[in-house]
């Protein structure tokens, strides 16, 4: 047995738990009298459980702290849910949101008949109707807000298909 592991094993029976990075607890029935730990001593780990919710609005927060929307140039938000994928133009100083689009509305969602998910050409259409919407009402620039989401596949199409139509990110 190595020295650390013996450490380890002495540590635990001797305070019954530790914590180093992951819950380490130790089940010993009584407290081991001898310097050598019993070979009975049973060792469970616990991990520390965060879901990829939880994870996705972390980057989102880190994301808002460098991202805001003004009047000159709002922040294009995106939402990306399993059925269905959301964008929003808000202005942060009012807490308005001046345009939006998703898969939901019927030009987009009668366009595409997708079962599973919104796919890279509903993005792309996605992406296209937001644009088409804020260079109406006269946006022209704004400040890209991912939402926590990787810069890629869905995410990225509507980026690049906005800036197509017009929208300067």
């Amino acid at each position: 047995m190595s020295t650390s592991t013996w450490f380890l094993q002495s540590a635990l029976a001797s305070s019954q738990q530790l914590w180093m990075g992951p819950k380490l607890v130790a089940a010993a029935a009584a407290p081991n009298p001898h310097p050598h730990p019993s070979p009975s001593l049973s060792l469970v780990v616990e991990a520390k459980s965060r879901t990829s919710r939880e994870d996705r609005t972390a980057r989102h927060i880190r994301i808002r702290k460098k991202v805001e929307g003004t009047p000159e140039r709002p922040r294009l938000c995106v939402f990306r849910s399993n059925k269905h994928l959301y964008v929003q133009v808000i202005d942060d100083t009012k807490m308005h949101t001046l345009a939006s689009a998703s898969t939901m509305q019927k030009p987009i969602s009668e366009e595409f008949d997708y079962s599973s998910g919104p796919t890279i050409d509903v993005a792309k259409k996605v992406g296209e109707v937001i644009a088409r919407s804020c260079l109406e009402k006269g946006i022209t620039k704004v400040a890209f807000d991912r939402g926590g989401y990787p810069y890629h596949g869905r995410v990225e199409a509507l980026a690049n298909a906005a800036r197509e139509h017009g929208l300067q990110f």
